[in-house]
């Protein structure tokens, strides 16, 4: 090791659980952020100050207001560019640590890109706020045979834990099918500690994931709530018989239909795929005679006539901001993008 790395990770080397040993261990892994909100950002903070050697970071949204107050990654310039998340938080990470690998991809994971996204990945850390994303990767981690470290805080209440396969239960397991979306940060709200708490155990369980300190894992759900300080470890149960995830090795998520059209829950906001990627310069000229345009070389806003708004994505996603309802949506679409 050089002089130089061994300086920047000296006092995490004198951690005896770590050591020389452990750091090259870090230095060498390969990890995967999906969804790069709160607990993304934290997440990968953590990890990239920690050394690892690459760092894959996905999400599809872009920096807005309401995020500053707990995403601890993006800025006020963020916002006024409406910088993708993905693309702010690596502009950040690599003044923190260049000798680090990022992989920025600004995307919508899938069941069909989610297997791609896993290629080469030693551990997968789970930054999203849904359930059915975080059932998929589950799914996609187990027929890898890819650690994940689940992670979900809202309100004053977090939770976490690590599904190693062929070791542990699923996280399918533990939550079975999930009808519906529940409630989310932008429906009952979230204070930052309890996000920067809940990261930082998920950070902690994939340090000692890296660095093989298998004795050392927390084998259970940690539960917490910070506002009346109440702390609770449950132990994992064994996998389910009929688990068709762990143990049937079915992955039903991965055999789900990719939706076209989605709601973001708490957001007002329908998210549709058009059938193409989409060439940004090509729709500035076309809807600069509808609406107020702005943007950046990774997305396109439009304010509509109507009063909704318009996010248009490279890869094909467009956002309509301003109604919950999938219909008029579907009309704003079809009136200004095209079926």
């Amino acid at each position: 090791m050089s002089e130089q790395r061994f300086q920047r990770y000296s006092r995490q080397m004198l951690f005896p659980p770590i050591g020389e040993q452990g750091q090259r261990r870090i230095s060498q892994s390969r990890v995967l952020i999906v969804g790069m909100g709160a607990l993304g950002t934290v997440l990968a903070n953590h990890m990239v100050r920690a050394g690892v050697g690459t760092l894959r970071m996905v999400d599809r949204d872009y920096v807005e207001t309401t995020n500053l107050q707990r995403q601890m990654l993006y800025d006020e310039d963020d916002v006024r560019q409406a910088f993708p998340k993905v693309i702010a938080a690596e502009r950040k990470l690599v003044k923190i640590n260049s000798e680090v690998q990022l992989e920025a991809r600004v995307m919508d994971v899938t069941p069909n890109n989610v297997e791609g996204l896993l290629e080469g990945i030693d551990l997968v850390l789970d930054g999203t706020d849904n359930f059915q994303t975080r059932l998929l990767l589950n799914d996609a981690c187990f027929k890898r045979n890819v650690p994940l470290v689940y992670g979900g805080a809202i309100s004053s209440q977090g939770m976490t834990a690590i599904f190693i396969p062929g070791q542990t239960s699923c996280l399918r397991c533990l939550l079975g099918s999930v009808d519906g979306e529940g409630q989310t940060c932008d429906t009952i709200g979230v204070i930052a500690p309890i996000v920067d708490i809940v990261a930082s155990f998920q950070a902690v369980e994939a340090l000692k994931y890296l660095v093989e300190a298998t004795s050392a894992q927390r084998h259970g759900l940690l539960s917490l709530e910070i506002w009346q300080h109440q702390i609770f470890n449950m132990k994992l149960s064994e996998p389910k018989s009929d688990c068709p995830t762990c143990q049937l090795k079915q992955y039903p998520s991965l055999q789900n239909i990719e939706n076209q059209i989605a709601t973001l829950c708490g957001r007002a906001t329908i998210q549709i795929k058009a059938p193409k990627p989409l060439i940004l310069e090509q729709w500035e000229r076309k809807l600069s005679q509808i609406g107020k345009v702005s943007g950046n070389p990774f997305l396109l806003k439009v304010e509509l006539p109507e009063g909704e708004k318009l996010v248009l994505f490279l890869d094909g996603r467009v956002l309509i901001q301003g109604t919950e309802d999938v219909t008029r949506a579907r009309i704003l679409y079809d009136r200004y993008i095209g079926s």
